[in-house]
């Protein structure tokens, strides 16, 4: 696990890409990226999946199955950033569909104040700055919760896990979208060499910070393998927890419920 290994005396360490930095600073440094690209992040994504994002996050919303009629329906967006999965969720829902974007970066949460009332969801989608780590929610308070591409981002990833099974009600679900390991041959070495040759080009070209993008690269490489991230969602006390691989292991779709 890339996270909380103790050295130099007891102090906690983890992973900031392939650098071993204090567990601390993490969240400051991933801040800094985040401020970095936010108002390019959306187009990177676009850049960085070739698109195939959005084929990812209609797939997550098609499993929250957010109902069509008039039922009440709450979704948490954690590390939501500028607000794609609960557009998508509230779009797909009925009127009584409502969705929380819980994000610590104020950037990524202005850039999507102003996409929903572009979109005339700003009714519909509250903004909310939190930290994933410990959330100002109350107990049983959610139907769902969902990370899309974030949750690598988090310092003590346990721990958010833990809040999110904290925060939904019983039988809610809880959705993980998040880049994985590629197993496919040919296909890994491929992905290797767009990740690492051309992902931060790409960056700096568009939005004038290469490092941020090879952070981001390189924060995938770290991110647990599948098995041992649902081992981590079952040890935060979530039940019935699968994973789908999608597109040869680029990414992997996790899930669990609040009994």
């Amino acid at each position: 696990m890339a996270q909380d290994t103790l050295a130099d005396g007891g102090r906690s360490d983890t992973h900031f890409g392939f650098r071993t930095v204090p567990l601390d600073d993490k969240q400051r440094m991933v801040d800094e990226v985040f401020h970095s690209v936010a108002r390019r992040y959306d187009l990177m994504n676009d850049l960085m999946s070739l698109g195939l994002h959005r084929a990812w996050k209609d797939l997550l919303v098609s499993r929250l199955r957010p109902p069509r009629n008039d039922r009440p329906f709450h979704l948490l967006d954690v590390a939501g950033g500028t607000g794609d999965v609960s557009f998508r969720t509230v779009e797909a829902g009925g009127p009584a569909t409502r969705a929380t974007v819980a994000d610590i970066n104020g950037g990524m949460l202005a850039v999507g104040r102003e996409r929903a009332s572009a979109l005339g969801l700003a009714d519909r989608v509250e903004f909310v700055e939190a930290n994933a780590e410990s959330l100002p929610f109350p107990d049983r308070s959610f139907d769902a919760a969902t990370v899309a591409f974030g949750i690598r981002n988090v310092p003590r990833m346990d721990k958010a896990l833990s809040e999110m099974r904290r925060v939904l009600k019983p039988g809610g679900k809880c959705f993980v979208l998040e880049f994985s390991r590629v197993d496919v041959p040919v296909l890994d070495a491929i992905y290797d060499a767009y990740s690492f040759k051309l992902i931060p080009g790409m960056g700096k070209l568009v939005t004038g910070d290469a490092d941020s993008y090879q952070y981001l690269v390189e924060s995938i490489r770290k991110f647990p393998a599948p098995e041992v991230f649902a081992e981590m969602m079952r040890t935060a006390g979530l039940q019935r927890v699968a994973w789908t691989p999608l597109t040869g292991g680029v990414v992997a779709l996790h899930s669990g419920v609040r009994i």
